[in-house]
C-alpha cells in the first residue's frame, strides 16, 4: 500500500480527506478516503424525477465510461473531468454513519433515495469498501424506499439483503446496459463488466424475485443504434428477465463534451462531422434525431414484451425515473416503458 502526497490536492481541502491510497489489486486508480459531512443529497424543485433524494458512496468511476454525464463533478475537488474523474476515486467512508443520522430526523419524510444517479455504487471500490450493505441497512430500518441504478455485477452480493429490506419497504433495481457489442464496449465503457455479465446479473435479480428495469442509455448515435444492434439487445434482456426498458440518446453536457469528441476523434474520425451537426446547438441531439430513434426503436420494444410497468417484489411505479441528471430535459428523453 502507498499513501499519496496529500498536499497535493488542494481540492480535497473541503472534502475532509483521511488519507489517499494506491494499492497492486486496483492499477492505475487511488481511492481518496473522507470522512462525509452529509449523505443525503436533495434534488432541485421541479426535477421531474420521481425520488428526491439521493446518496452517493462514491465521487469519481472506474467504469470509465467515454460519456459520463458526471464528469464535470471532479472539478470541485480540482481534478479533471477526464482521467482523473476515471482514476482518483473519492471514497466516504462514513457515508452509512452519517445518513443514519440523518434519517433520525423528525423532518424525515420517508421520501425515495436513488442510489446510483451520479456514480455507480457497485463500481470496483464497493468489493474493497463494503459500503452498500450498511446504506441499504439504514435505508430499509428508517422505512425509506430505496431505487438502485448500477452497471456493477457486484451487487448481487447485495440481493439477500435487498431481499430482506424488501419486506419492509419497496426497493426498485435497475440495470444499465446500452451496448451489445463486446468491442465496443470495451472501447466506450472500459471499465465496465461485459455485456454478458451485466445480462447474467440481470437474470439473477430476476430470479431473487425483483422485476428488473434496464436502462438502454445511452444510445450512441451512429455507433449502438442500427436496427440490428438495438433488436439483438432487447432480445437478450428480454430472455434475462428484464421487466422493461428505457432508452434515449446520448447527451454531452459540460466538460465531458469534449472528452467525448476527443475520443470519437481519435477511433471515429469519419463521424466527428456528423456529430457536430447533432450535437452543435449544446448537449442533446436534434428533436429529428430524437423522434427517428424513437421510431425505430418502439416496434422493438413492443416485439420483445419489454413495455410493460410490472415492477413486481417491493417495488415502486417508478421505470419512468431517469434520464439520470435531472435537468428540464427529461420530458425530452426518449423513455419507453
Amino acid at each position: 500500500m502507498v499513501e499519496a502526497d496529500d498536499g497535493a490536492l488542494p481540492g480535497f481541502a473541503r472534502a475532509g480527506l483521511v488519507r489517499s491510497v494506491e494499492t497492486p489489486e486496483f492499477e492505475g486508480i487511488t481511492f481518496h478516503e473522507v470522512l462525509a459531512k452529509s449523505a443525503l443529497n436533495a434534488m432541485p424543485e421541479g426535477s421531474g424525477l420521481p425520488f428526491r433524494f439521493t446518496v452517493n458512496t462514491f465521487r469519481g468511476c472506474s467504469h470509465a465510461c467515454r460519456y459520463c454525464f458526471a464528469r464535470p463533478t471532479h472539478e470541485y475537488l480540482d481534478l479533471d473531468a477526464g482521467r482523473d474523474f476515471d482514476s482518483q476515486v473519492v471514497v466516504k467512508l462514513n457515508v452509512a454513519a452519517v445518513l443514519r443520522k440523518e434519517l433520525r430526523r423528525r423532518s424525515w419524510q420517508q421520501d425515495t433515495v436513488a442510489l446510483g444517479t451520479n456514480t455507480d455504487p457497485y463500481q470496483r471500490a464497493e468489493g474493497r469498501y463494503r459500503l452498500m450493505p450498511g446504506v441499504i441497512t439504514a435505508l430499509a430500518e428508517s422505512g425509506t424506499p430505496i431505487s438502485i441504478l448500477t452497471k456493477g455485477t457486484l451487487l448481487r452480493r447485495d440481493l439477500p439483503l435487498l431481499r430482506q429490506a424488501s419486506g419492509q419497504i419497496p426497493v426498485s433495481i435497475g440495470v444499465s446496459l446500452a451496448i451489445f457489442d463486446d468491442d465496443l464496449q470495451k472501447q466506450i465503457e472500459p471499465g465496465t463488466p461485459s455485456p454478458r455479465a451485466r445480462l447474467e446479473l440481470i437474470r439473477a435479480i430476476a430470479e431473487a424475485g425483483f422485476a428488473p428495469h434496464v436502462m438502454v442509455a445511452p444510445v450512441i448515435p451512429y455507433l449502438s443504434d442500427s436496427t440490428a444492434h438495438l433488436d439483438a439487445l432487447l432480445g437478450a434482456l428480454a430472455e434475462a428477465g428484464a421487466a422493461g426498458v428505457t432508452a434515449f440518446p446520448m447527451h454531452l453536457r459540460s466538460s465531458t463534451k469534449p472528452w467525448f469528441m476527443n475520443w470519437l476523434a481519435e477511433n471515429h474520425p469519419a463521424l466527428v462531422r456528423k456529430y457536430r451537426g447533432l450535437y452543435g446547438r449544446g448537449a442533446y441531439v436534434t428533436a429529428e434525431y430524437s423522434s427517428w430513434l424513437r421510431d425505430r426503436l418502439q416496434p422493438l420494444v413492443a416485439r420483445h414484451g419489454l413495455a410493460g410497468r410490472d415492477h413486481g417484489r417491493g417495488e415502486h411505479d417508478g421505470s419512468e425515473e431517469r434520464d439520470l441528471v435531472g435537468t428540464p430535459q427529461l420530458a425530452e428523453a426518449l423513455t419507453l416503458f
